[in-house]
């Protein structure tokens, strides 16, 4: 018996808990789920409810690809590559970071959704308490340990393979990509085995963190360089990364 009911556990065939949850962190009927919601206390993965603003109208819309939505998403990839960044340097000081999935959905329990896997518990563990209390572009921080930590059985495959036909309305993750260059420049520091140690106060060449009175109000912003300064940094990153 025991076996079988491990065997089933967080599928369709488990009447009593919910297999969205369980698969991706989220459910589109929230507390009024006629299955339970099995939260973690402890996780190797944190959620970051809704702090992500996507691009609702590109996301949407299964037939972006071949409209002029398209360009507009190709414009908001800097934004959003900045966006990542920000995440990435602000939780690297837990400890090692194995991902950092943002949902490119816009159902209402998805939207915006960030996923950040780390390394080890215990610093997945220490984001949470950091992000206590905090807040991103004038919006609260909703952090919680996630029971997601498979991304392949929560990922839409035919959104993958540009072929879903749901959209942004999709019940799976559609995990909005960074560039080759960003990933190498985020995730290069933990080759060689260690993570690279950064002095006290070291952020990203040409970054800056700014605040209104210059004080430390324990915000994250994603203020930063202008469009123009980004656009030609992460071009001469992509330009390295071919080389």
């Amino acid at each position: 018996m025991a076996e079988h009911l491990a065997s089933i556990f967080g599928t369709e065939k488990d009447r009593v808990n919910c297999p969205f949850y369980f698969k991706i962190g989220a459910c589109r009927h929230g507390d009024r789920c006629s299955r339970l919601h099995n939260k973690p206390t402890a996780s190797q993965t944190i959620l970051l409810t809704n702090l992500y603003r996507p691009d609702v109208e590109v996301a949407a819309d299964p037939r972006a690809a071949t409209s002029g939505a398209a360009s507009r998403a190709g414009r908001g990839q800097e934004g959003f590559e900045a966006f990542v960044e920000d995440v990435f340097e602000e939780l690297d000081e837990c400890g090692e970071i194995e991902g950092v999935n943002v949902c490119d959905n816009v159902t209402d329990h998805m939207m915006g959704n960030v996923y950040v896997k780390f390394v080890e518990e215990e610093a997945a563990g220490r984001a949470v308490e950091k992000l206590r209390g905090r807040y991103y572009d004038g919006r609260p921080i909703a952090a919680e340990f996630s029971p997601v930590t498979d991304f392949r059985e929560s990922t839409c495959r035919q959104y993958e393979e540009n072929s879903c036909t749901r959209g942004g309305y999709c019940n799976f993750m559609h995990l909005k990509p960074i560039g080759r260059g960003m990933r190498k420049r985020l995730y290069g520091r933990y080759l060689g085995g260690g993570r690279r140690e950064r002095r006290e106060g070291e952020r990203s060449p040409g970054r800056k963190r700014e605040r209104d009175d210059g004080e430390d109000d324990g915000r994250v912003t994603a203020k930063g360089m202008s469009d123009d300064a980004r656009r030609a940094m992460f071009a001469s990153w992509n330009d390295a990364d071919d080389e």
